[in-house]
Protein backbone atom coordinates (compact mmCIF):
# COMPACT_ATOMS: atom_id res chain seq x y z
CA UNK A 1 0.00 0.00 0.00
CA UNK A 2 1.32 3.17 -0.85
CA UNK A 3 2.68 5.59 1.54
CA UNK A 4 0.63 8.62 2.73
CA UNK A 5 2.20 11.89 1.87
CA UNK A 6 0.44 14.75 4.78
CA UNK A 7 2.70 17.69 3.28
CA UNK A 8 0.57 17.66 -0.23
CA UNK A 9 -2.57 17.65 1.22
CA UNK A 10 -3.81 21.40 0.97
CA UNK A 11 -3.28 23.56 3.81
CA UNK A 12 -7.40 24.04 5.36
CA UNK A 13 -6.99 19.74 5.65
CA UNK A 14 -3.51 20.03 7.07
CA UNK A 15 -4.67 22.36 10.19
CA UNK A 16 -8.33 20.22 10.68
CA UNK A 17 -6.09 17.29 10.39
CA UNK A 18 -3.26 19.23 12.98
CA UNK A 19 -6.01 20.47 15.53
CA UNK A 20 -7.27 16.75 15.67
CA UNK A 21 -4.02 14.91 16.21
CA UNK A 22 -3.71 17.24 19.30
CA UNK A 23 -6.74 17.28 20.97
CA UNK A 24 -6.23 13.20 20.98
CA UNK A 25 -2.36 13.22 21.64
CA UNK A 26 -1.23 11.55 18.50
CA UNK A 27 0.74 13.01 15.62
CA UNK A 28 -0.77 13.33 12.35
CA UNK A 29 0.32 10.19 10.84
CA UNK A 30 -1.14 8.45 14.08
CA UNK A 31 -4.65 10.66 13.15
CA UNK A 32 -4.42 9.36 9.82
CA UNK A 33 -4.10 6.03 10.52
CA UNK A 34 -7.24 5.67 13.06
CA UNK A 35 -9.23 8.08 10.41
CA UNK A 36 -8.37 5.24 7.92
CA UNK A 37 -9.21 2.36 10.28
CA UNK A 38 -12.31 3.80 11.34
CA UNK A 39 -13.23 4.23 7.36
CA UNK A 40 -12.38 0.42 7.24
CA UNK A 41 -14.45 -0.90 9.68
CA UNK A 42 -17.70 -2.61 8.71
CA UNK A 43 -20.35 -0.83 9.51
CA UNK A 44 -23.66 -2.92 9.53
CA UNK A 45 -22.54 -5.24 12.21
CA UNK A 46 -25.47 -5.24 14.54
CA UNK A 47 -24.99 -4.40 18.54
CA UNK A 48 -25.00 -7.80 20.69
CA UNK A 49 -28.64 -8.21 22.01
CA UNK A 50 -29.08 -7.80 25.91
CA UNK A 51 -28.51 -5.24 28.20
CA UNK A 52 -26.33 -2.35 27.13
CA UNK A 53 -22.78 -2.79 28.92
CA UNK A 54 -21.14 0.33 29.83
CA UNK A 55 -17.90 0.75 28.65
CA UNK A 56 -15.04 2.45 29.96
CA UNK A 57 -14.02 6.11 28.59
CA UNK A 58 -12.05 5.68 25.38
CA UNK A 59 -8.97 7.72 25.05
CA UNK A 60 -10.96 9.63 21.78
CA UNK A 61 -14.14 10.49 24.52
CA UNK A 62 -11.25 11.71 26.81
CA UNK A 63 -10.01 14.16 24.42
CA UNK A 64 -13.40 15.24 23.05
CA UNK A 65 -13.92 16.20 26.40
CA UNK A 66 -11.02 18.30 26.84
CA UNK A 67 -11.40 20.21 23.46
CA UNK A 68 -13.14 22.58 25.27
CA UNK A 69 -11.08 23.38 28.06
CA UNK A 70 -7.87 26.25 28.69
CA UNK A 71 -4.65 24.36 27.64
CA UNK A 72 -1.23 24.67 28.84
CA UNK A 73 1.90 22.86 27.91
CA UNK A 74 4.15 22.55 30.78
CA UNK A 75 7.87 22.38 29.96
CA UNK A 76 9.68 20.68 32.84
CA UNK A 77 13.18 21.97 33.12
CA UNK A 78 15.66 20.43 34.91
CA UNK A 79 16.35 21.22 38.36
CA UNK A 80 15.96 18.88 41.88
CA UNK A 81 12.29 21.46 41.94
CA UNK A 82 10.90 18.93 38.86
CA UNK A 83 9.35 16.72 41.34
CA UNK A 84 7.19 19.66 42.18
CA UNK A 85 5.78 20.01 38.30
CA UNK A 86 4.03 16.85 38.96
CA UNK A 87 1.74 18.39 41.64
CA UNK A 88 1.76 21.33 39.12
CA UNK A 89 -0.04 19.11 36.64
CA UNK A 90 -2.78 18.23 39.24
CA UNK A 91 -3.32 21.48 40.28
CA UNK A 92 -4.08 22.84 36.86
CA UNK A 93 -6.32 20.11 36.45
CA UNK A 94 -8.45 20.52 39.40
CA UNK A 95 -8.97 24.12 37.76
CA UNK A 96 -10.34 22.54 34.31
CA UNK A 97 -6.82 22.91 32.08
CA UNK A 98 -6.14 20.49 29.91
CA UNK A 99 -1.77 19.62 30.21
CA UNK A 100 0.74 18.72 27.66
CA UNK A 101 3.91 18.40 29.61
CA UNK A 102 7.23 18.65 27.78
CA UNK A 103 10.43 17.72 29.46
CA UNK A 104 14.05 18.50 28.72
CA UNK A 105 16.93 15.74 28.80
CA UNK A 106 18.13 17.47 32.33
CA UNK A 107 14.59 16.88 33.60
CA UNK A 108 13.96 13.24 33.29
CA UNK A 109 17.41 12.77 35.46
CA UNK A 110 15.10 13.96 38.07
CA UNK A 111 10.85 12.70 37.24
CA UNK A 112 10.55 10.72 33.92
CA UNK A 113 7.87 11.44 31.29
CA UNK A 114 5.86 8.20 32.06
CA UNK A 115 5.35 9.69 35.15
CA UNK A 116 4.55 13.58 33.88
CA UNK A 117 2.59 11.92 31.45
CA UNK A 118 0.22 9.67 33.18
CA UNK A 119 -0.53 12.52 35.45
CA UNK A 120 -1.79 14.61 32.38
CA UNK A 121 -3.36 11.81 31.02
CA UNK A 122 -1.47 12.08 27.70
CA UNK A 123 1.74 11.44 25.89
CA UNK A 124 4.90 13.55 27.34
CA UNK A 125 7.36 15.16 24.63
CA UNK A 126 10.72 14.69 25.20
CA UNK A 127 12.69 14.93 21.69
CA UNK A 128 12.98 17.44 18.66
CA UNK A 129 13.87 14.80 16.76
CA UNK A 130 11.10 12.69 17.47
CA UNK A 131 10.09 10.76 14.02
CA UNK A 132 6.36 10.82 15.10
CA UNK A 133 5.42 14.37 16.24
CA UNK A 134 7.87 16.01 14.07
CA UNK A 135 6.17 14.32 11.28
CA UNK A 136 3.86 17.32 11.23
CA UNK A 137 6.22 19.80 12.63
CA UNK A 138 5.05 18.37 16.11
CA UNK A 139 7.29 21.46 17.83
CA UNK A 140 5.50 23.98 15.74
CA UNK A 141 2.01 22.49 17.10
CA UNK A 142 3.24 22.43 20.87
CA UNK A 143 3.99 25.86 20.48
CA UNK A 144 0.48 27.37 18.86
CA UNK A 145 -1.75 24.44 19.92
CA UNK A 146 -1.91 26.10 23.67
CA UNK A 147 -3.83 28.85 25.66
CA UNK A 148 -0.55 29.21 27.75
CA UNK A 149 2.62 28.00 28.12
CA UNK A 150 4.35 27.12 31.73
CA UNK A 151 7.96 26.38 32.08
CA UNK A 152 8.54 25.45 35.69
CA UNK A 153 11.36 24.98 36.94
CA UNK A 154 13.13 26.91 35.02
CA UNK A 155 17.03 26.63 35.46
CA UNK A 156 19.51 29.82 35.16
CA UNK A 157 20.12 27.52 32.17
CA UNK A 158 16.97 27.27 30.66
CA UNK A 159 15.98 31.00 30.63
CA UNK A 160 19.69 32.23 29.30
CA UNK A 161 18.59 29.88 26.17
CA UNK A 162 15.51 31.86 26.27
CA UNK A 163 17.15 35.17 26.74
CA UNK A 164 19.19 34.30 23.39
CA UNK A 165 16.95 32.76 21.74
CA UNK A 166 18.28 29.18 21.43
CA UNK A 167 16.77 26.69 20.04
CA UNK A 168 19.30 23.30 20.25
CA UNK A 169 16.07 20.80 21.51
CA UNK A 170 12.31 20.62 22.04
CA UNK A 171 12.17 23.08 24.43
CA UNK A 172 13.43 25.86 23.25
CA UNK A 173 12.56 25.62 20.03
CA UNK A 174 8.72 25.88 21.31
CA UNK A 175 9.61 28.45 23.32
CA UNK A 176 10.93 30.32 20.59
CA UNK A 177 8.17 29.60 17.96
CA UNK A 178 5.52 30.66 20.39
CA UNK A 179 2.99 33.08 19.79
CA UNK A 180 1.34 32.20 22.92
CA UNK A 181 1.94 34.19 26.73
CA UNK A 182 4.63 32.62 28.52
CA UNK A 183 4.85 32.16 32.73
CA UNK A 184 8.23 31.29 33.90
CA UNK A 185 8.98 29.92 37.23
CA UNK A 186 12.75 30.45 38.34
CA UNK A 187 14.44 27.48 40.65
CA UNK A 188 17.80 27.78 41.52
CA UNK A 189 20.77 28.63 44.21
CA UNK A 190 20.22 31.99 45.52
CA UNK A 191 23.56 32.66 44.15
CA UNK A 192 22.74 31.81 40.74
CA UNK A 193 19.75 33.72 41.44
CA UNK A 194 21.95 36.70 42.06
CA UNK A 195 24.62 36.84 39.70
CA UNK A 196 24.46 39.45 37.44
CA UNK A 197 23.98 36.99 34.37
CA UNK A 198 20.93 35.45 35.38
CA UNK A 199 19.53 39.13 36.12
CA UNK A 200 20.47 40.53 32.53
CA UNK A 201 18.67 37.19 31.04
CA UNK A 202 15.44 37.76 33.35
CA UNK A 203 15.34 41.30 32.82
CA UNK A 204 15.58 40.93 29.01
CA UNK A 205 12.63 38.02 29.10
CA UNK A 206 10.77 40.65 30.65
CA UNK A 207 11.42 43.21 28.27
CA UNK A 208 10.07 40.43 25.86
CA UNK A 209 6.77 40.09 27.44
CA UNK A 210 7.60 36.94 29.69
CA UNK A 211 6.10 36.79 33.22
CA UNK A 212 7.60 35.49 36.16
CA UNK A 213 6.13 33.91 39.31
CA UNK A 214 8.95 33.90 41.55
CA UNK A 215 11.49 32.67 42.98
CA UNK A 216 10.25 32.38 46.68
CA UNK A 217 12.73 32.53 49.82
CA UNK A 218 13.71 29.52 51.89
CA UNK A 219 15.73 26.57 52.44
CA UNK A 220 17.59 24.95 49.49
CA UNK A 221 18.30 21.40 48.12
CA UNK A 222 21.70 21.79 49.04
CA UNK A 223 23.27 21.54 52.86
CA UNK A 224 23.30 25.17 54.97
CA UNK A 225 22.44 26.86 51.50
CA UNK A 226 19.21 29.39 52.12
CA UNK A 227 17.59 32.43 50.61
CA UNK A 228 15.91 33.52 47.51
CA UNK A 229 15.63 30.53 44.79
CA UNK A 230 12.71 27.93 45.48
CA UNK A 231 10.20 27.87 42.88
CA UNK A 232 7.34 28.93 43.35
CA UNK A 233 4.20 26.28 45.20
CA UNK A 234 2.99 24.43 42.47
CA UNK A 235 -0.72 25.96 43.94
CA UNK A 236 0.74 29.42 43.57
CA UNK A 237 1.81 28.45 40.39
CA UNK A 238 -2.05 27.45 38.89
CA UNK A 239 -3.57 30.34 40.66
CA UNK A 240 -1.14 32.84 38.46
CA UNK A 241 -1.85 30.70 35.31
CA UNK A 242 -5.66 30.47 35.71
CA UNK A 243 -4.83 34.29 36.12
CA UNK A 244 -3.50 34.54 32.86
CA UNK A 245 -5.68 31.89 30.98
CA UNK A 246 -9.21 34.29 32.21
CA UNK A 247 -8.10 37.88 32.35
CA UNK A 248 -10.33 40.11 33.69
CA UNK A 249 -11.36 42.29 30.76
CA UNK A 250 -12.94 44.92 32.28
CA UNK A 251 -12.77 46.94 35.07
CA UNK A 252 -11.32 50.94 36.21
CA UNK A 253 -7.47 49.01 36.41
CA UNK A 254 -7.94 46.85 33.75
CA UNK A 255 -4.13 46.40 32.16
CA UNK A 256 -2.21 47.94 35.21
CA UNK A 257 0.37 45.48 37.01
CA UNK A 258 -0.17 46.66 41.16
CA UNK A 259 2.07 45.17 43.71
CA UNK A 260 0.88 44.85 47.33
CA UNK A 261 2.80 44.15 50.74
CA UNK A 262 0.43 42.62 53.59
CA UNK A 263 1.01 41.26 57.08
CA UNK A 264 4.01 41.15 59.29
CA UNK A 265 7.35 40.25 58.90
CA UNK A 266 9.05 37.78 61.41
CA UNK A 267 13.03 38.77 62.22
CA UNK A 268 14.68 35.17 64.35
CA UNK A 269 16.54 35.45 67.18
CA UNK A 270 17.29 32.21 67.32
CA UNK A 271 15.83 28.75 65.79
CA UNK A 272 12.52 29.06 68.20
CA UNK A 273 12.30 32.82 68.81
CA UNK A 274 11.74 36.19 66.53
CA UNK A 275 10.65 39.95 66.76
CA UNK A 276 7.51 40.22 65.31
CA UNK A 277 4.39 42.41 65.18
CA UNK A 278 0.48 41.67 65.93
CA UNK A 279 -0.52 42.87 62.18
CA UNK A 280 -2.87 40.20 60.94
CA UNK A 281 -2.89 41.11 57.13
CA UNK A 282 -6.69 41.42 56.79
CA UNK A 283 -6.43 44.92 54.75
CA UNK A 284 -3.76 44.25 52.47
CA UNK A 285 -5.63 41.22 51.56
CA UNK A 286 -8.31 42.95 50.92
CA UNK A 287 -7.36 46.27 48.97
CA UNK A 288 -5.66 42.64 47.42
CA UNK A 289 -9.12 41.27 46.05
CA UNK A 290 -10.44 44.40 45.75
CA UNK A 291 -7.67 45.52 43.08
CA UNK A 292 -8.15 42.20 41.41
CA UNK A 293 -11.91 42.35 41.13
CA UNK A 294 -11.40 46.46 39.45
CA UNK A 295 -9.40 44.35 36.90
CA UNK A 296 -5.71 44.56 37.81
CA UNK A 297 -2.80 42.18 37.88
CA UNK A 298 -1.79 41.99 41.52
CA UNK A 299 0.80 40.46 43.37
CA UNK A 300 0.97 39.98 46.29
CA UNK A 301 3.85 40.00 48.84
CA UNK A 302 2.99 38.44 52.38
CA UNK A 303 4.54 38.13 55.64
CA UNK A 304 3.09 35.29 57.49
CA UNK A 305 -0.50 35.27 58.15
CA UNK A 306 -3.22 32.45 58.13
CA UNK A 307 -5.73 33.63 55.26
CA UNK A 308 -6.63 32.12 52.27
CA UNK A 309 -5.00 33.76 49.19
CA UNK A 310 -7.12 36.64 47.75
CA UNK A 311 -8.81 34.98 43.72
CA UNK A 312 -6.94 35.68 40.72
CA UNK A 313 -3.85 37.13 43.06
CA UNK A 314 -0.42 36.23 42.63
CA UNK A 315 0.98 35.53 46.36
CA UNK A 316 4.11 35.12 47.14
CA UNK A 317 4.67 34.56 51.39
CA UNK A 318 7.95 35.85 52.72
CA UNK A 319 9.28 35.84 56.22
CA UNK A 320 11.89 38.67 56.75
CA UNK A 321 12.15 42.21 56.15
CA UNK A 322 15.01 41.32 54.09
CA UNK A 323 13.57 38.28 51.71
CA UNK A 324 10.31 40.81 51.06
CA UNK A 325 12.55 43.51 49.98
CA UNK A 326 14.07 40.88 47.33
CA UNK A 327 10.69 39.86 46.29
CA UNK A 328 9.73 43.79 45.59
CA UNK A 329 12.27 43.98 43.57
CA UNK A 330 11.79 40.72 41.53
CA UNK A 331 8.10 42.18 41.22
CA UNK A 332 8.94 45.56 39.84
CA UNK A 333 8.22 47.06 37.77
CA UNK A 334 4.89 47.60 38.25
CA UNK A 335 2.10 50.99 37.48
CA UNK A 336 1.20 51.04 41.30
CA UNK A 337 2.79 49.92 44.85
CA UNK A 338 0.68 50.00 47.84
CA UNK A 339 2.96 48.88 51.21
CA UNK A 340 0.50 47.79 53.60
CA UNK A 341 2.74 45.26 55.34
CA UNK A 342 3.97 45.73 59.17
CA UNK A 343 7.41 45.31 58.41
CA UNK A 344 9.54 45.12 61.79
CA UNK A 345 12.34 47.51 62.00
CA UNK A 346 15.15 46.09 63.53
CA UNK A 347 16.51 42.74 63.50
CA UNK A 348 18.81 41.03 65.86
CA UNK A 349 22.59 40.98 64.26
CA UNK A 350 23.14 37.74 64.44
CA UNK A 351 20.97 35.11 65.13
CA UNK A 352 21.35 32.18 66.98
CA UNK A 353 22.38 29.03 65.55
CA UNK A 354 21.15 26.60 68.33
CA UNK A 355 18.42 28.14 70.88
CA UNK A 356 19.84 30.67 73.22
CA UNK A 357 19.93 29.52 76.83
CA UNK A 358 19.13 30.95 80.35
CA UNK A 359 22.97 31.62 81.87
CA UNK A 360 23.84 32.19 85.15
CA UNK A 361 24.87 36.07 84.36
CA UNK A 362 21.40 37.00 83.29
CA UNK A 363 19.70 37.71 80.29
CA UNK A 364 21.90 37.49 76.59
CA UNK A 365 23.01 40.81 74.98
CA UNK A 366 20.86 41.16 72.18
CA UNK A 367 22.40 43.55 69.14
CA UNK A 368 19.65 44.74 67.02
CA UNK A 369 20.43 46.38 63.57
CA UNK A 370 17.93 48.43 61.64
CA UNK A 371 16.02 46.51 58.59
CA UNK A 372 15.60 47.85 55.22
CA UNK A 373 13.21 50.15 54.43
CA UNK A 374 11.23 48.83 51.73
CA UNK A 375 8.63 51.90 51.35
CA UNK A 376 11.91 54.46 51.00
CA UNK A 377 13.80 52.34 48.73
CA UNK A 378 11.06 51.95 46.07
CA UNK A 379 9.89 55.65 46.60
CA UNK A 380 13.46 56.87 45.35
CA UNK A 381 13.90 54.09 42.90
CA UNK A 382 16.23 55.54 40.06
CA UNK A 383 14.72 53.12 36.85
CA UNK A 384 11.32 51.54 38.17
CA UNK A 385 9.62 53.63 40.48
CA UNK A 386 5.65 52.68 39.92
CA UNK A 387 3.73 55.64 38.85
CA UNK A 388 1.76 55.37 42.44
CA UNK A 389 3.38 54.77 45.58
CA UNK A 390 1.68 54.33 48.53
CA UNK A 391 2.68 53.30 52.48
CA UNK A 392 0.64 52.90 55.44
CA UNK A 393 1.31 54.49 58.87
CA UNK A 394 0.30 52.72 61.38
CA UNK A 395 0.39 55.13 64.69
CA UNK A 396 -0.13 54.47 68.57
CA UNK A 397 -0.30 57.90 69.09
CA UNK A 398 -0.16 61.97 67.39
CA UNK A 399 -1.44 59.80 64.33
CA UNK A 400 -1.30 63.20 61.72
CA UNK A 401 1.63 64.36 62.54
CA UNK A 402 3.78 61.52 62.44
CA UNK A 403 2.03 60.02 59.33
CA UNK A 404 2.76 63.38 57.73
CA UNK A 405 6.11 63.15 58.68
CA UNK A 406 6.77 59.67 57.27
CA UNK A 407 4.99 61.08 53.95
CA UNK A 408 7.79 63.82 53.79
CA UNK A 409 10.81 61.41 54.85
CA UNK A 410 9.81 58.53 52.68
CA UNK A 411 9.11 59.98 49.47
CA UNK A 412 5.39 58.21 48.67
CA UNK A 413 2.93 59.53 46.78
CA UNK A 414 0.54 58.88 49.81
CA UNK A 415 -0.07 57.38 53.08
CA UNK A 416 -2.71 55.62 54.59
CA UNK A 417 -2.48 56.39 58.33
CA UNK A 418 -4.45 54.44 60.90
CA UNK A 419 -4.53 54.22 64.85
CA UNK A 420 -3.18 50.66 65.87
CA UNK A 421 -3.30 51.37 69.99
CA UNK A 422 -4.75 48.64 71.39
CA UNK A 423 -8.51 50.52 72.06
CA UNK A 424 -8.87 50.79 68.51
CA UNK A 425 -9.07 47.05 67.54
CA UNK A 426 -7.87 47.23 64.36
CA UNK A 427 -4.70 44.67 64.33
CA UNK A 428 -6.21 41.47 64.09
CA UNK A 429 -9.65 43.22 63.98
CA UNK A 430 -12.23 43.44 60.85
CA UNK A 431 -12.61 47.17 60.49
CA UNK A 432 -10.60 49.87 60.12
CA UNK A 433 -10.35 53.82 60.67
CA UNK A 434 -8.02 55.57 58.06
CA UNK A 435 -6.88 58.73 56.90
CA UNK A 436 -5.51 59.25 53.24
CA UNK A 437 -2.80 61.52 53.17
CA UNK A 438 -1.98 63.09 49.72
CA UNK A 439 0.55 65.73 48.29
CA UNK A 440 -1.04 68.99 47.30
CA UNK A 441 2.20 71.12 45.94
CA UNK A 442 4.04 71.74 49.05
CA UNK A 443 1.30 70.83 51.89
CA UNK A 444 -0.39 68.06 52.42
CA UNK A 445 -3.85 67.29 52.31
CA UNK A 446 -5.54 64.64 54.68
CA UNK A 447 -9.42 63.36 53.75
CA UNK A 448 -10.57 61.48 56.86
CA UNK A 449 -12.59 58.25 56.44
CA UNK A 450 -15.07 56.92 59.04
CA UNK A 451 -14.59 53.80 60.34
CA UNK A 452 -15.63 50.92 57.96
CA UNK A 453 -15.16 47.26 57.78
CA UNK A 454 -11.74 46.11 55.53
CA UNK A 455 -13.18 45.31 52.67
CA UNK A 456 -14.89 48.78 52.42
CA UNK A 457 -11.58 50.42 52.92
CA UNK A 458 -10.28 48.49 50.39
CA UNK A 459 -12.73 49.47 47.84
CA UNK A 460 -12.75 53.03 48.82
CA UNK A 461 -9.14 53.18 48.16
CA UNK A 462 -8.91 51.06 45.10
CA UNK A 463 -11.66 53.45 43.64
CA UNK A 464 -9.42 56.27 44.85
CA UNK A 465 -6.57 54.39 43.40
CA UNK A 466 -8.37 54.03 39.58
CA UNK A 467 -9.79 58.02 39.68
CA UNK A 468 -5.94 59.34 39.79
CA UNK A 469 -4.40 56.95 37.40
CA UNK A 470 -7.09 57.97 34.95
CA UNK A 471 -6.61 62.07 35.50
CA UNK A 472 -2.98 61.76 35.53
CA UNK A 473 -3.22 59.23 32.22
CA UNK A 474 -5.64 61.80 30.64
Amino acid sequence: MASLTVRKLDEALKASLRLRAAKAGRSVEDEVRMILREAAEPQDIKAPSGPARSQPQSHRARAASAADLPRVTLIIGGGIAAYKALDLIRRLKERGIHVRCVMTRAAQQFVTPLTAGALADERCYTDLFDAQSEFDAGHIRLARDTDLIIVAPATADLMAKMAQGQADDLATAILLATNRPVLVAPAMNPLMWANAATKRNVAQLARDGVSFIGPNSGEMAEANEAGVGRMSEPTEIAIAAEAMLHPPHTGPLAGKKILITAGPTHEPIDPVRYIANRSSGKQGFAIAASAAEAGAEVTLISGPVDLDDPAGVRVIRVESARDMLAQVEVALPVDIAIFAAAVADWRVANAGEQKIKKTASGMPPLQLVENPDILATVSKHQQNRPQLVIGFAAETQNLIDNATSKLKRKGCDWIVANDVSPASGVMGGDRNTVHILTRDKAEVAVDSWPMMTKEEVADALVAKIARTIGQQNS
